[in-house]
């Protein structure tokens, strides 16, 4: 397994110990660092200038170290505190360069111990021992024989020191952050893994933060990222021999020698504690210091023990060398900060110990401008990941010296402090020593000039993302989408990704997320909120129907005809296609196609887009797709004529349209050009129920010449005994493509009369016969219908009572499938009128008997009709007389 750079510094520590024992192994069971240890009060002192030791990034040769044991006044066990300096891993110090203290002194206690760091000092490195016979010189002579271990001991311990307070300013801070609020966990987590240099953990960084910690402990990867810059100041060792000898050691796998897990919390699990040392019955225990102000807080891995072993405590100091600046940067390079901010935040990155540490302090923001205030003052805030501009009161004591740096270095333009942007140096003290960190843009005067640029156009029911420009967006505090019911819809908004950098940086876009999923269409205005002013700019929207889609729209060529496809078709005004308005001509079957209808057709090019007007105002643009023309036929003549049925009456249909159902129809078409050979023609009712094709295939399609066909087709074999209704045809292409449908008439069906029964004319009804009486809607005894029958719904008898007709032989009647025009049977005969009755005769003897007493037969007399009754007869299906009923 691969080890993480964290665990080979505890390896190299433990090998350390190793080396320093002389004596067996010793096991112990997992410890953490969790032990709280002795304090210690170190402040140092450097030309005049006195810090405490949380702010001292690096000692130097002169430097007077004020040491002093903040222990207990109950302390009983005599504790010896010993400080050493160090000069090379192959060069031991002189005895002069130790330092021993007795903490149960109470005089030192009280005034504490000055020591000077003496010139040649590479490192520092304090110990706590239990008093003991020959304690000081043992420890010594350890030191002076492997100064080389002891040397990478102390930067490992100091390293870990960097590294532990990385992640606890990180637990501390999300301690802030509320458990339930899940998004402010993740965003306060990612931020502070940024400025800290940590590496963001999906599975632990999510979690609430009493739970962070377990789940960081138990993690296998690290999360701390390689800080070059606490590594630089931690380490000032050399190479040579001993460095060799140590890496060699510390990359050899020793029986039963301690190492240290990845340890991703607060501690560090120790997974073997290491030796003892039997000359003087020392045991050393590593210490990771945790200062504040002045005070150095302790953390052990394992109880101290006044017993045999008894244990000395190893804590690590600053490293003696030049001061490495922090090499901070801008998180992002064209940022832009504003000024009219209560908190503004320079957001920084690239230095953590600046914000893990009190090692950068006395931190301002010199603005490179005129008639204003010129220096802010400055914190770290690993919460708000960068430099936060504060009021707190800030120590100057190094005033004059920062004072003359920066007369120094100042070349810089200044600029008004009413333009709109100016340029700031961050400025501060790394434990003594004076740095200029990087110049950022800063917007310090309102932004205005607002508009949304690009698509400007929103829609509702769903997530919409815009782009705002104006002078100075910087400063922008709230964007809220409102309308005049006073209901605002939050917007989100970020600096637009890919622009400059400079002082223009004010005035690039912002990136602005509205989500509509629960707004309605309507008037709308962006108010915008910005630092320092109390007014509120708005920029007027609109938001729109988001369900309308369109796809695109048919059409063939030369068609005034078109089809537009999508969804929310219904807000649809019109679409304009080369030049012509087309507008729906109906409500579409589908929901999803309507069609459109123009006043003249209109032949669009390959690739030409149409532009569609909506209700809302607004305009979309629809792909046309444009077809082959197609085919058409001019209808030259029509002719339907009926076909006797036997027996029956002939029935005149009332209108030259009409076409009977009995009959047989032949119609005449043209074609502009040759009559395709494979060319159909489609002869249907107009509602489409029924329908049929033509083409000379069949036969019932015959070409008179090159352009000149001529249909023909027997309606009751095509379409049925139920067929009836508007008849059209159309021309039919060989790939299916349709021409305009061309009415032909209307199909009717006509009742089979077979006889008319009528006595006198003065008899007000005749009796009709015959079959399908029920296809007669009203029969009339004249054109204008005054004296009428109707025929019931659901009749389906051979004989049916009429009006007797007015002139005596035509019989109206208005058929079902056509009753706007009458149709008429004509009966054989006219009704006869009456003959008069004939003269009385004297009554007539009966006749005598014969002689063989049979009576002589006699004529029947004649008996004339009932007044007012005469007799017509018309064929009936045999071909006989029809014999009207006695009395």
């Amino acid at each position: 397994m691969r080890l993480s750079c964290f665990e080979m510094k505890i390896i190299r520590l433990s090998v350390f110990l190793l080396a320093v024992s002389f004596a067996c192994i010793a096991r112990a069971d997992n410890a953490r660092f969790d032990l709280v240890g002795p304090k210690i009060s170190v402040r140092v002192t450097r030309a005049g200038t006195t810090l405490p030791i949380a702010e001292v990034p690096n000692l130097r040769a002169g430097d007077k170290l004020w040491v002093k044991a903040d222990l207990p006044a109950s302390q009983k066990n005599h504790l010896l505190l010993i400080v050493a300096f160090l000069r090379g891993t192959t060069n031991e110090p002189p005895d002069d360069w130790f330092t021993e203290i007795d903490t149960w002194d109470k005089k030192r206690t009280r005034e504490g111990t000055t020591i000077t760091v003496p010139e040649g000092a590479e490192q520092a490195v304090m110990f706590v021992a239990p008093e003991t016979g020959g304690d000081f010189k043992t420890l010594r002579s350890a030191v002076k024989g492997k100064p080389g271990l002891f040397i990478r001991a102390n930067a490992d311990l100091n390293e870990a020191s960097f590294e532990q307070q990385r992640i606890e300013r990180y637990l501390a801070a999300m301690k802030t952050v509320p458990a339930n609020d899940k998004k402010a966990i993740q965003d306060r987590s990612g931020k502070l893994a940024t400025t800290l240099a940590l590496r963001p953990n999906a599975d632990c960084f999510k979690q609430p933060v009493e739970q962070q910690v377990t789940c960081l402990t138990q993690s296998s990867a690290p999360v701390l990222l390689d800080d070059g810059h606490g590594q630089t100041i931690a380490s000032a060792i050399s190479t040579g021999p001993s460095s060799d000898f140590i890496n060699a050691a510390s990359a050899t796998p020793v029986a039963g020698a301690g190492v240290y897990s990845a340890y991703v919390g607060a501690v560090v699990d120790l997974v073997h504690l290491v030796s003892t040392m039997r000359t003087a019955q020392f045991q050393y225990i590593p210490a990771i210091a945790f200062p504040n102000s002045e005070t150095l807080n302790l953390k052990l891995n394992t109880p101290p023990s006044f017993i045999n072993p008894k244990s000395v405590i190893v804590i690590g100091l600053p490293a003696i060398q030049e001061a490495k600046l922090p090499p901070l940067r801008p998180q992002n390079e064209n940022q832009v900060s504003c000024l009219l901010q209560p908190k503004m935040a320079l957001l920084l990155e690239g230095a953590p110990l600046v914000f893990s540490t009190s090692f950068a302090h006395d931190m301002t923001l010199h603005l490179n401008r005129t008639g204003a205030q010129t220096d802010l003052p400055l914190k770290p805030d690993a919460f708000e990941g960068g430099l936060v501009v504060t009021k707190e009161e800030q120590r100057r004591s190094l005033e004059e010296a920062a004072k003359e740096e920066s007369a120094a270095k100042d070349g810089t333009k200044l600029a008004s402090s009413t333009d709109l942007t100016v340029t700031g140096t961050v400025k501060g003290y790394w434990g003594f020593d004076a740095f200029d960190g990087p110049t950022l843009t800063l917007q310090q005067v309102a932004g205005d000039g607002w508009k949304v640029v690009g698509n400007s156009q929103l829609m509702t029911g769903k997530d919409n993302h815009l782009t705002l420009r104006g002078e100075g967006t910087a400063c922008v505090q709230q964007i809220a989408l409102t309308n005049k019911n006073g209901k605002d819809v939050d917007v989100s908004f970020k600096p637009a990704e890919g622009t400059s950098k400079g002082a223009e940086d004010a005035k690039n876009p912002l990136e602005l997320a509205v989500s509509l999923k629960t707004v309605q269409p309507g008037d709308y205005s962006l108010a915008i909120k910005q630092y320092g002013s109390g007014d509120v700019s708005k920029v007027p929207l609109t938001a729109y129907t988001s369900d309308i889609r369109l796809d695109a729209v048919k059409l063939h060529r030369g068609d005034n005809v078109a089809v537009l496809s999508g969804e929310g078709l219904e807000n649809v005004v019109s679409v304009e296609i080369a030049g012509q308005t087309f507008m729906p001509s109906g409500p579409s079957n589908d929901e999803k196609t309507v069609q459109l209808e123009a006043k003249t057709g209109v032949s669009p090019k390959e690739g030409t887009e149409a532009t569609a007007k909506l209700k809302d105002g607004r305009t979309m643009k629809v792909k046309v797709a444009a077809q082959a023309a197609r085919p058409g036929l001019t209808l030259i003549s029509v002719n339907a004529t009926a076909t006797p049925q036997d027996g029956a009456l002939p029935v005149t249909l009332g209108a030259k349209s009409d076409i009977p159902l009995n009959g047989r129809l032949t119609f005449v078409v043209q074609t502009k050009d040759a009559f395709p050979r494979n060319q159909t023609i489609e002869v249907a009712t107009a509602d489409g129920a029924l329908k049929t094709t033509l083409s000379l295939k069949e036969n019932n399609l015959v070409l008179q010449d090159a352009r000149t066909a001529i249909g023909m087709l027997v309606p009751a074999k095509a379409f049925g005994q139920s067929g009836f209704g508007k008849l059209q045809m159309r021309p039919v292409a060989a790939d299916g493509t349709t021409g305009d449908w061309t009415p032909l008439g209307t199909l009717v069906r006509t009742p089979d009369v077979t006889a008319i029964q009528c006595t006198t004319e003065d008899a007000p009804t005749c009796t009709l016969e015959g079959n399908s009486l029920f296809l007669a809607q009203t029969f009339g005894a004249d054109k204008d219908f005054a004296k009428t029958a109707e025929v019931p719904i659901g009749f389906a008898d051979g004989t049916f009572a009429v009006p007797t007709p007015a002139d005596g032989r035509t019989l109206y009647v208005k058929l079902r499938d056509d009753p706007a025009n009458a149709a008429t049977v004509v009966l054989p005969k006219p009704v006869a009128p009456a003959p008069p009755p004939p003269p009385a005769t004297a009554p007539v003897a009966a006749p005598a008997p014969a002689s063989d007493g049979t009576r002589t037969p006699q004529p029947a007399p004649t008996v004339p009709p009932p007044s007012g009754e005469n007799t017509t007869t018309t064929p009936n299906p045999q071909g006989g007389q029809t014999t009207p009923p006695q009395n």
